[in-house]
């Protein structure tokens, strides 16, 4: 017994150190599995941290950019509302040529050359719609020439010497045949070419 109770101790001892070693490698396994997932949740709450002030500074240093891209809208619409205030009340408008002339007179020469034009291609047999296209010139014609004849802002211009010139053909041809004479088409071509070319400058 004596033996065995040599040998007891030591088994005692022995399964005691064993459960010992167990525990302690079982607390360790354990230990290093929570240290594990503890890392892992440290390191991802700090990745998504890191991530959100990243997003944080991008969106804080495009803040200057999208506030000068959107100044710049607002100063083109207000150059836009700017430009169409003082379009409306200038006086003068530039033409298809670039020249600035009056809009007053824009408005009368394109005017006359309009229904000059419309009573040149009408049919003088269609007496009724000859008539009054003929008219309506007539009265474009006329006030053209009590607004703009002799007038040095614009007297110079291409077309305000087409138009004259137009015009001057037109009252020579009736002068000589009579108001109710039919005009010829030579005449006719003539006149629509400075027409034409009176167009091109307003």
């Amino acid at each position: 017994m004596a033996a065995f109770a040599r040998i007891l101790p030591f088994a005692i001892s022995d399964s005691a150190e064993t459960t010992e070693r167990r525990q302690s490698k079982c607390c360790a396994l354990f230990s290093s599995h929570d240290t594990s997932a503890s890392r892992r949740f440290i390191i991802g709450g700090a990745a998504v941290s890191l991530l959100g002030f990243l997003n944080l500074n991008c969106e804080l240093m495009l803040l200057p950019v999208l506030a000068e891209e959107k100044s710049n809208v607002l100063e083109d619409k207000d150059e836009d509302v700017v430009g169409a205030l003082k379009s409306l009340f200038d006086p003068n408008e530039k033409t298809k040529s670039g020249k600035v002339l009056p809009k007053a007179y824009l408005k009368s020469a394109r005017e006359v050359v309009k229904t000059l034009r419309e009573s040149l291609k009408e049919d003088s047999k269609e007496m009724a719609k000859f008539r009054r296209t003929a008219d309506a010139a007539k009265e474009s014609i006329r006030d053209y020439l009590n607004d703009w004849r002799g007038q040095m802002s614009v007297v110079n211009e291409e077309s305000y010497v087409m138009i004259e010139k137009a015009i001057r053909s037109l009252a020579k041809f009736y002068s000589k045949a009579g108001p109710s004479a039919s005009l010829p088409e030579e005449v006719r071509s003539e006149i629509l070419t400075d027409l034409i070319t009176a167009e091109e400058s307003l």
